[in-house]
């Protein structure tokens, strides 16, 4: 189905030899299933992100549970569709995929934000405390940039989700809470996110960071 919309496949049904081929050859995106023979998917997409492995992931799994659902949105991956599925509808989410990482990448070629202690460099997407790199999965440097490019408004978890993940999520909205927890792990006292209770998330103008981030 896919080689007949002109796309070149690569395929292989071992999480090993998966891992293998995203880790040796610049894909545009991967298609990856959950129940494997040989692993986890979601070790599959854990090793590739800790690779520094940015090729969008798109699970395709028969596990429909929302839990799974948050999961794997947590470890890195970009789409989650659930077997069976509509064919057209794998196609449209390839497609948004595809439009989304290719527009991302001709905005963000040299753009660079500070924030206090932060500096988020969107053409290597590194981001820095310091002299200190701090190693982000790509949602989460998706998540981060998203609100420090809106610096003084407050996003909702719907908007996020939808500026983020490139379509209206039907699942839970607790996929952006599990990223903030992990950015505000990750950054620490350098993090700028504060929630607002009831609506989402802002970043606080950058000689509060420290503050409000080790307070909220």
């Amino acid at each position: 189905m896919l080689r007949k919309e002109d796309w070149v496949i690569d395929s292989t049904d071992m999480g090993e030899d998966g891992l293998d081929l995203g880790k040796i050859y610049d894909y545009d995106l991967i298609i990856l299933d959950l129940m494997l023979p040989d692993m986890d998917g979601m070790d599959v997409i854990r090793q590739l992100r800790a690779g520094k492995i940015a090729t969008p992931v798109l699970i395709l799994s028969g596990l429909q549970e929302a839990d799974k659902k948050v999961q794997g949105f947590g470890v890195g991956a970009d789409d989650y569709l659930t077997k069976p599925f509509n064919p057209r509808e794998l196609v449209a989410r390839i497609r948004s995929i595809l439009r989304r990482a290719a527009l991302e990448r001709r905005e963000r070629e040299s753009e660079t934000i500070r924030h206090g202690d932060l500096l988020v460099d969107a053409g290597r997407r590194e981001v820095r405390v310091g002299e200190s790199e701090v190693q982000l999965a790509p949602k989460e440097f998706d998540l981060l940039w998203e609100l420090l490019d809106h610096r003084g408004l407050v996003l909702t978890r719907d908007q996020l989700l939808e500026r983020v993940w490139g379509y209206t999520f039907t699942g839970d909205t607790r996929t952006v809470d599990v990223h903030v927890r992990q950015l505000r792990r990750k950054l620490g006292d350098a993090s700028p996110i504060v929630t607002v209770w009831g609506v989402g998330y802002k970043v606080a103008p950058a000689r509060e960071s420290q503050t409000d981030a080790a307070t909220t």
